[in-house]
């Protein structure tokens, strides 16, 4: 397992913002956190390529919404926030490093990774502020010779697919059923987040461990009663720019 991270810019605090207010970030800790982030992906066994911050790019320690990495091919986003679409750019050499064919989302799609939630050949794509049916067709037209079927999720009061629901395993994902119809997932087994926890469905899995933040014990615990082995990270200071544990990395294999 291998990982694409980059570090945090130093205009992190102009980041952009959609569901939750602007509260002051601490630029220091937040590079603290999110090095203790990258040392956890290592201790589970990923091994991290670690890119430079972006001084121009407040939101390019999100690096996960600039690429989705397939096993076959790597395809560059067109994020839906305008502010955003330099990442891409940004971080093109390294995805062409590590992926033979690289395919490209192109206008007048929009797509965020953030959205993108792959379980085995079957893609679950958020429909929301940041990505549309354009892009979700075109991802589709892209996959389809691979074997992956696209499915269009509509989704609601979140920013991210990933962040009302992510996968624990082949066979189970935990979810927030208020921001997405858990409709779309019965074909799993279902864990719900805390009542009082609504961002917890936003969890990492690295081959049978999961990574997810510190702050939501009560989900950690059901998660942890289902029999999955967690670890935890705080990442304080990245949640105040709207960000989450799986934002952080791109994982992929070989």
């Amino acid at each position: 397992m291998h990982a694409l991270c980059r570090a945090v810019s130093p205009a992190i605090a102009d980041c952009e913002l959609s569901f939750i207010g602007r509260e002051p970030i601490n630029v220091a800790l937040a590079h603290l956190q999110h090095g203790e982030y990258v040392e956890c992906l290592k201790k589970l066994g990923v091994s991290v390529i670690e890119l430079p911050a972006e001084p121009g790019l407040p939101d390019s320690v999100f690096v996960e919404d600039t690429v989705l990495l397939f096993d076959e091919l790597a395809v560059l986003t067109r994020p839906g926030a305008e502010s955003r679409r330099a990442e891409v750019d940004a971080i093109a050499p390294a995805v062409q490093a590590v992926r033979t064919q690289v395919e490209r989302i192109s206008a007048p799609g929009t797509i965020d990774g953030g959205d993108v939630l792959r379980i085995g050949k079957r893609v679950f794509v958020g429909l929301s502020q940041r990505s549309n049916q354009a892009a979700i067709d075109q991802l589709a037209s892209i996959l389809k010779p691979f074997g992956y079927s696209v499915t269009a999720v509509p989704m609601q009061e979140c920013l991210h697919l990933k962040s009302a629901v992510t996968a624990l395993s082949d066979d189970t994902v935990l979810i927030n059923p208020d921001w997405v119809d858990a409709a779309y997932f019965t074909e799993y087994r279902q864990i719900r987040v805390a009542d009082s926890e609504a961002h917890a469905a936003n969890v990492v899995r690295i081959g049978a461990a999961i990574l997810m933040p510190s702050c939501f014990p009560e989900t950690l615990a059901l998660v942890q009663a289902a029999g999955f082995a967690v670890s935890t990270v705080d990442v304080s200071e990245l949640q105040k720019a709207e960000g989450a544990v799986t934002c952080c990395s791109v994982l992929f294999i070989g």
